[in-house]
């Protein structure tokens, strides 16, 4: 504790100090996806927009990939000022913080439209218990809608029995075990060398990341299944952001609100583009059939009253008020 409260200080004495001495302020930006995924291109537009924004004040970097900190390692990066700010998978953390896996509920929220109002209903809370942990959220984006990846045909359980399944949170790993899989941790990043190597032999998500990571070479099916869509978050040591100034901060938080809004945007124009690139591709691609899908709606369930459990009132309040709407 004693080590994050000095670097974090230090971080609030270094942005106050280039704030009063007139001096730009650079901003390394860790991103855990590929420069060619829309959530890095839109993070580039963020960090022009805040140049401009600013008037220079306040300059960012961005580092792709997960070539400054794997993905695993940016939360805390930016907790401990090692950098300013970054964006991760908001349900990477839900193992540490169940309800930051509000937005991995399967079959909850399916839509563009309704995960825009699950969010709605579940920010104010979210928002709430990350200033707690040294984190203001600037921005957020979802993913398109999660389906399966495999190297066969799949029509349900008794097809996927002992079959190493890349889980990225703990709602994957889940959907693994339920299913008779076995979850291996792997990062975006690493994926196709986990596939080619035999390390993972299938994985959810969405047709982005499948797209992205050419996963045709090693896999043949996917299967639409919208389970949920997931949304990375572009977050700020709070340190730094109370340190800035109020113009700074709106001008930042302009930058933010356009790029959430156009990243939501090319997420929503983007989902067909993917699957038609798939198939184009040669893979496989059809809505998981009836068996597959009944098995995966009475897990779903099954998870989303677990993570009521985990999560209390907190919890029930943001579902409470997403049904409400």
């Amino acid at each position: 504790m004693k080590t994050f409260l000095t670097t974090t200080c230090v971080g609030m004495v270094a942005a106050t100090t280039a704030m009063a001495d007139g001096h730009a302020q650079s901003w390394d930006m860790p991103m855990a996806y590929a420069a060619t995924n829309f959530h890095s291109e839109q993070g580039v537009i963020f960090a022009d927009k805040v140049r401009e924004y600013t008037d220079g004040a306040i300059d960012i970097t961005v580092h792709p990939g997960g070539s400054l900190f794997g993905g695993g390692d940016i939360k805390r990066a930016i907790q401990t000022g090692q950098v300013p700010i970054g964006e991760r998978l908001m349900s990477s953390h839900a193992n540490e913080t169940p309800l930051l896996g509000w937005d991995n509920l399967p079959f909850v929220a399916t839509s563009y439209e309704a995960n825009e109002k699950l969010w709605q209903a579940a920010k104010d809370v979210v928002n709430e218990e990350l200033a707690g942990q040294q984190l203001v959220t600037l921005y957020t984006c979802p993913w398109p809608g999660q389906g399966f990846y495999f190297n066969k045909e799949v029509n349900g359980s008794a097809d996927t029995q002992g079959v190493k399944f890349r889980s990225y949170n703990t709602a994957t790993a889940t959907f693994a075990e339920e299913m008779g899989m076995i979850p291996v941790q792997v990062e975006a990043a690493e994926l196709a060398q986990a596939l080619a190597t035999g390390v993972a032999e299938a994985f959810i998500s969405s047709g982005s990341t499948g797209y992205d990571q050419k996963v045709w070479e090693y896999l043949s099916h996917y299967y639409k299944v919208n389970a949920w869509l997931p949304r990375n978050y572009v977050m700020v040591n709070k340190g730094v952001w109370d340190a800035l100034d109020a113009d700074t901060q709106a001008a930042i938080q302009r930058a933010a609100d356009e790029t959430g809004a156009s990243c939501l945007a090319k997420s929503e124009e983007l989902t067909n583009f993917y699957f038609d690139g798939l198939a184009e591709n040669g893979m496989t691609v059809t809505d998981a059939g009836p068996e597959f899908l009944a098995e995966l709606e009475t897990i779903g369930a099954g998870m989303t009253a677990d993570w009521l459990e985990q999560t209390g009132a907190q919890g029930q309040a943001i579902l409470d008020a997403y049904n409400a709407n």
